[in-house]
């Protein structure tokens, strides 16, 4: 039975971790505290994902490692490279595939759909993080060190807390306003979870694939006026009403609240179009997105959920 090194039990780092099991993989799940999923061929292991020893004494005898790490949104300068340097170099001493979930921050302001091999030219410090831990693994699989894969998923649609629609739904369904960043009706990419980690695991066995990144097969874009509407509807209740916090605004708030001064950093993606083109990787494997009502569907399925235990 193959074994694989799953780093991160965040939303996709689960998903990753039960497909892998499902196809009949031996899984060593890492996170700080040793959750995850519950599931027989799920080994849940507590490490820091940063200790290059720890990191390369997992990966022994496995044939991939997955790179589904999420440190604080604050914190991506300081705790993302020590994380990315752990892994490439687990990955280079076992021999596995290393394949990493990524985003399209290293893409910046766009004036065009987002491709792959569109140029990396990233305008904020998170952008340059994600660039900088790319080219450094491609470098590797360029010398013949490692062998590697990247998956570029949009603004998550179902990424719970981390998701800009997402964590929306419980105001949509209470009918309260519901404040977005940027300007409500700009298209806007929303990549399933399910799609990301359904690619990962495809692409990090798949030779084709290795040594360049991918995006991830997208739903048709939506702008975010629209996107709460389909939740909406999807639940019932009346459209809500929308308002927009600009980037200058939210900049000022950040002086006073972290979180928000580091998303006014990457508010470019809701201030003009953002989307992708998945047709390269369609291509490659054969299949598309996850169809959006079902998406959407799962979003207010989890609000409901999450609005019934909080009030037990």
């Amino acid at each position: 039975m193959d074994t694989s090194l799953v780093v991160g039990a965040g939303p996709v780092g689960s998903r990753v971790a039960l497909l892998l099991a499902e196809r009949g993989s031996a899984v060593r799940l890492v996170t700080r505290s040793g959750s995850g999923p519950d599931h027989a061929a799920v080994e849940r292991v507590a490490a820091d994902a940063s200790d290059g020893g720890r990191m390369r004494a997992l990966a022994a005898g496995t044939v991939a490692v997955y790179n589904c790490a999420n440190p604080a949104y604050t914190r991506w300068g300081t705790d993302w490279p020590p994380i990315a340097a752990a892994l490439l170099e687990a990955a280079e001493a076992s021999g596995a595939v290393l394949a990493t979930v990524s985003n399209l921050y290293g893409y910046g302001a766009v004036t065009a759909p987002i491709g792959a091999d569109n140029p990396l030219d990233p305008c904020d410090a998170k952008g340059e993080v994600r660039v900088r831990m790319w080219l450094d693994a491609l470098a590797a699989h360029e010398a013949g060190r490692a062998r590697v894969v990247e998956v570029r998923a949009s603004d998550y649609a179902d990424g719970g807390a981390g998701s800009h629609l997402a964590r929306n739904a419980p105001a949509v369904l209470a009918g309260r306003t519901v404040r977005v960043i940027g300007d409500a009706d700009q298209p806007h990419s929303w990549t399933a979870t399910g799609d990301t980690a359904r690619l990962l695991v495809d692409l990090a066995g798949d030779d084709r694939a290795h040594g360049r990144a991918w995006i991830v097969p997208t739903a048709p874009p939506r702008t975010q006026r629209e996107a709460l509407g389909d939740l909406a509807r999807a639940a019932g209740v009346p459209a809500p009403k929308v308002s927009a916090l600009r980037p200058r605004a939210m900049r000022a708030l950040g002086l006073v609240v972290p979180m928000l001064r580091e998303l006014a950093g990457t508010a470019y993606q809701f201030t003009a179009p953002f989307v992708v083109d998945d047709s390269a990787t369609r291509d490659l494997v054969g299949w598309g997105p996850q169809p959006w009502d079902e998406t959407v569907a799962r979003v207010v399925d989890a609000a409901r959920t999450a609005a019934t235990a909080g009030a037990r």
